[in-house]
């Protein structure tokens, strides 16, 4: 779109919509580290950083937050702006959240196979779907929307790294780090998340690094995206011709937003691996996650056994994403998972010596 520069009703809007995001933060508690009960593991201890405890029940609730105040502060986004974002689903609810509450209209670009639950969500929040059949159509559809509209189109993959402030004292690093504070293991070894604009492992990576902690960063990648081959090789036009099978993460093009020099170690996870530690973490928590927290988890899973080997103490804290109540026609659906996934039997079976 084009930006004008504001005039003094504008400024007045766009800080009004300032204090009505601040006042919606103050409203929110800190989301829940949850440190899991697994009696395998004798030195070294567990956690989820629950993030599917934000009002609009994801991990991207942060991540909608900061672009908003990022646009806004940027004269990007100013009273009456059509907001546009390309998204699986999961940052399209938050955002569809904060356009309600500054009565913008919001437009999500998502692939046509995005879950009903998602759709619905962004739909609750007063947002719109506009259906792609192809997830890698979602960039120049958004382009070509905003133009058309004359709107902001919020970019999620560019600006994510930049929009959160990772120094500051409200940041997810920050506050895994303060709520660790009386654990026995207190800064912890790894910290273990899966990269889909690459926006929190950019945070959480240059925060462990600007307060000099001794934590090491993994990031968990799934099957069918490009980020894990980026990191080992630096190719950025690295692109697949589709995308993957669990939602929210991993990415068919090198993003802007993902920095692989903050990550000291990446993997790759088994999309089958994913959604059984999922069906296997119900059993330890008594309710769902989505199939991103099983990325996350069965990654950190594989770190513990390491330490473990190598007769190391230390604790490891892991997301878990948002709930997996968005995933009952997906992940929690045994007809789906098995023309879709696979088999998790095998690797239900590996997990149950961790416990649960």
């Amino acid at each position: 779109m084009t930006h004008t520069h504001c005039t003094s009703t504008n400024s007045h809007w766009v800080c009004d919509a300032i204090r009505k995001i601040d006042a919606d933060f103050q409203r929110s508690a800190d989301t829940h580290l949850i440190k899991l009960d697994l009696p395998y593991f004798t030195d070294i201890d567990l956690y989820l950083k629950d993030e599917s405890t934000h009002p609009t029940g994801s991990l991207k609730h942060r991540l909608a937050r900061s672009l908003f105040l990022y646009g806004l502060c940027n004269g990007w986004i100013k009273e009456g702006t059509t907001i546009i974002e390309s998204s699986s689903g999961s940052t399209a609810i938050s955002e569809a959240y904060f356009a309600r509450l500054l009565g913008l209209r919001f437009i999500a670009v998502v692939p046509r196979t995005t879950s009903k639950k998602k759709i619905e969500q962004i739909q609750f929040y007063g947002g719109e779907a506009h259906f792609v059949e192809r997830s890698d159509e979602i960039y120049a559809e958004s382009r070509r929307l905003a133009k058309e509209l004359n709107g902001h189109y919020m970019d999620q993959f560019t600006y994510a790294e930049r929009a959160t402030d990772w120094r500051s004292n409200n940041s997810i690093a920050n506050s895994i780090f303060s709520q660790m504070k009386y654990e026995r293991y207190a800064v912890p070894s790894w910290i273990v998340m899966s990269p889909g604009t690459g926006g929190t492992s950019a945070t959480i990576g240059r925060f462990i690094r600007y307060r000099c902690h001794h934590t090491q960063l993994m990031a968990v990648d799934p099957e069918n995206s490009v980020f894990h081959e980026y990191y080992k090789t630096g190719d950025c036009s690295l692109t697949l011709d589709r995308g993957g099978k669990i939602e929210g993460i991993g990415r068919p093009r090198v993003e802007p937003s993902f920095i692989p020099g903050v990550i000291d170690r990446m993997e790759t996870i088994a999309d089958v691996d994913s959604v059984a530690t999922v069906h296997w973490l119900e059993g330890i928590l008594g309710r769902k996650a989505g199939a991103s927290t099983g990325t996350n988890l069965f990654g950190a899973l594989k770190l513990a056994e390491e330490m473990k080997a190598r007769g190391e103490k230390g604790s490891i804290v892991t997301l878990l994403c948002d709930s997996g109540d968005r995933y009952l026609d997906t992940y929690f659906n045994d007809a789906w998972v098995e023309a879709n996934i696979g088999d998790i039997k095998p690797t239900l079976e590996y997990l149950q010596k961790f416990g649960g």
